[in-house]
C-alpha cells in the first residue's frame, strides 16, 4: 500500500509536469503572431495562423491519439508525445534561420507538429489525473492543481517574450531561439524522466472487448457530447480574450507616450497570471465546491465581465497593477475595458478542469476514448481567436470581436446549468 501511494505521488507529479509543457510550447504561438505578422508584413488574421496550426492539429490528432492511449497505454502515449513535441518545436528554430515566405511556411509547419504533441499530452494528463484522485470534487481539485502549473509557465513564457522582443515592429523568429531552446531541453528531460517513472496503468483487456466493438462509447452520452462543444469554446474563450486584447493594446487602444508595445505584453500577461491564481484557488476550493456550481458562477461573473468590456466607452481609463517582468510589479494606465478582460482570467482558470470533470462523470471505461474525442475539439483554441481576427479586420473594431466571446461564455453557462446532467446513467460502463 505504502509502495502505491509513493508511486501514485510521483506519477501525480509527471502529470502535473507535463501539464506545464502543454501550456509552455502553446502559450507561445499566440505572441510569435504577432511576431509573424510584423516579420512577414501580413494581415491579423494571417498572424494567427500559428495559433491555428497549433489547435487545428487536435482535429486531426485528438481520436487517433485517443485510440493510442487505449491500446498501448498512458506511458507510451506520453513518451510519443515528448518525441513529436521535440521534433515540432526543432522544425520551429529551423524556421527562424529561413527568411521569406519559405520561413513562414516552415514555422507554420513546426506550429503544426507541436500541436499534434500538445494534443496527446492533453489526452495523458487529464483522465490520469482524474483517475488517481478517484474523480469526483477529488478529481477536481487535482485537475485545478495541475491547471495552476499549466497558468504558470503560461504566464512565464509570455513574460519572457517580451524581454527577448522588446520591440514588435523590430521582431524577428529567431529572437525568440532562447525560449525554443528551453522547451526543447524541456522536452528532453522530460522524456528520461517518463522513460523511469511507473505510470499506472488501466487494465485493457475487457476494455478492448466491449469497446472497439461496440455501438455504445462516449457520444452515447448527451453530458459528454454537450461538454465536448463546450470545450471547443472554452478554449477559445481562453486563447481569444488576452490574443485580441493584446493586438487591440499594441494597435491604438493605448497612448502612445504610454509605451503601448510594452505594456500591452504586460497586460496580456497578467490575465494569465491570474488565470495561476485562479487555479490555486479553485485547487484549494476543488474539494469543497462542485465542479458544476464553479462552472455556473465563473460563466456568469465572465459573461458580465466581457459585456462590460464591450459597452464601456475605452476613454475611460484605470490604474491596472501588472508584472513587468525584470522590472516587478507597477500599475499601467489602460482603459477599463482592458482591465475587465484581464480580470476574465480568474474565470476562465477553473473552467477547463470544471467542463472535462462534468463531462467524463460516469463514462467509467469509456473515459480514454472520450478524452481523445475532448482533445479534437480543443481545436476551437485556433478557431475561435482565428475568427475574432477576421471580425477585426472587416470591422476595424477589435473590441466588437468579443462578441464570439459572449456567445462563448453563454453556452458554458447553459452547460453548466443543464448540459451537465447525466441523463444515460442507464448505459453500462464496467
Amino acid at each position: 500500500m505504502s509502495t502505491q501511494k509513493k508511486s501514485n505521488v510521483l506519477a501525480i507529479i509527471v502529470m502535473i509536469l507535463l501539464f506545464g509543457m502543454i501550456s509552455f510550447v502553446t502559450n507561445l504561438a499566440s505572441p510569435m503572431g504577432d511576431v509573424l505578422k510584423n516579420q512577414f508584413s501580413v494581415a491579423n488574421w494571417m498572424g494567427t495562423l500559428g495559433v491555428f496550426a497549433n489547435f487545428i492539429a487536435y482535429a486531426c490528432m485528438g481520436i487517433p491519439a485517443g485510440n493510442l492511449l487505449q491500446k498501448r497505454g498512458y506511458k507510451f502515449t506520453a513518451l510519443a508525445a515528448v518525441a513529436v513535441g521535440f521534433t515540432g518545436v526543432g522544425v520551429q528554430t529551423i524556421a527562424g534561420l529561413l527568411s521569406g515566405n519559405v520561413a513562414f511556411g516552415v514555422y507554420l509547419l513546426g506550429a503544426f507538429i507541436a500541436g499534434f504533441s500538445m494534443c496527446m499530452l492533453n489526452i495523458v494528463v487529464n483522465p490520469m489525473l482524474n483517475k488517481l484522485a478517484g474523480g469526483g470534487n477529488r478529481g477536481n481539485q487535482l485537475l485545478q492543481v495541475g491547471g495552476s502549473f499549466n497558468s504558470f509557465m503560461g504566464t512565464a513564457v509570455i513574460f519572457l517574450t517580451g524581454i527577448f522582443v522588446p520591440s514588435i515592429a523590430d521582431a524577428q523568429i529567431k529572437q525568440v531561439f532562447p525560449l525554443m531552446f528551453i522547451a526543447l531541453a524541456i522536452f528532453a528531460v522530460a522524456f528520461f524522466v517518463i522513460l523511469g517513472t511507473n505510470i499506472p496503468e488501466t487494465e485493457r483487456s475487457a476494455e478492448l472487448k466491449g469497446g472497439d466493438n461496440s455501438k455504445i462509447g462516449p457520444m452515447s452520452f448527451r453530458h459528454f457530447v454537450l461538454g465536448a462543444i463546450a470545450i471547443f469554446i472554452y478554449v477559445g474563450v481562453e486563447v481569444g480574450i488576452p490574443n485580441v486584447l493584446q493586438k487591440w493594446l499594441q494597435n491604438g487602444g493605448l497612448n502612445v507616450e504610454s509605451g503601448a508595445e510594452g505594456i500591452a505584453a504586460t497586460v496580456a500577461a497578467t490575465y494569465w497570471l491570474l488565470m495561476f491564481f485562479g487555479r490555486l484557488a479553485g485547487a484549494a476550493l476543488g474539494a469543497k465546491v462542485s465542479a458544476k456550481a464553479m462552472l455556473t458562477s465563473v460563466s456568469l461573473i465572465g459573461l458580465g465581465l466581457v459585456a462590460g468590456a464591450m459597452i464601456l466607452n475605452p476613454e475611460n481609463t484605470v490604474n491596472l497593477p501588472v508584472f513587468k517582468g525584470t522590472e516587478g510589479f507597477g500599475m499601467a494606465e489602460v482603459p477599463i475595458n482592458a482591465a475587465l478582460l484581464v480580470l476574465c482570467g480568474l474565470c476562465t482558470s477553473v473552467m477547463w478542469g470544471g467542463i472535462f470533470n462534468l463531462a467524463v462523470e460516469g463514462l467509467g471505461r469509456y473515459t480514454e476514448r472520450a478524452s481523445g474525442i475532448f482533445m479534437a475539439l480543443v481545436c476551437g483554441g485556433g478557431i475561435l481567436p482565428l475568427l475574432q481576427n477576421v471580425i477585426v479586420d472587416w470591422t476595424g473594431s477589435y473590441l466588437t470581436s468579443y462578441w464570439v466571446i459572449a456567445a462563448g461564455l453563454a453556452y458554458l453557462l447553459f452547460y453548466a446549468l443543464v448540459g451537465s446532467k447525466n441523463v444515460n446513467k442507464d448505459i453500462p460502463t464496467e
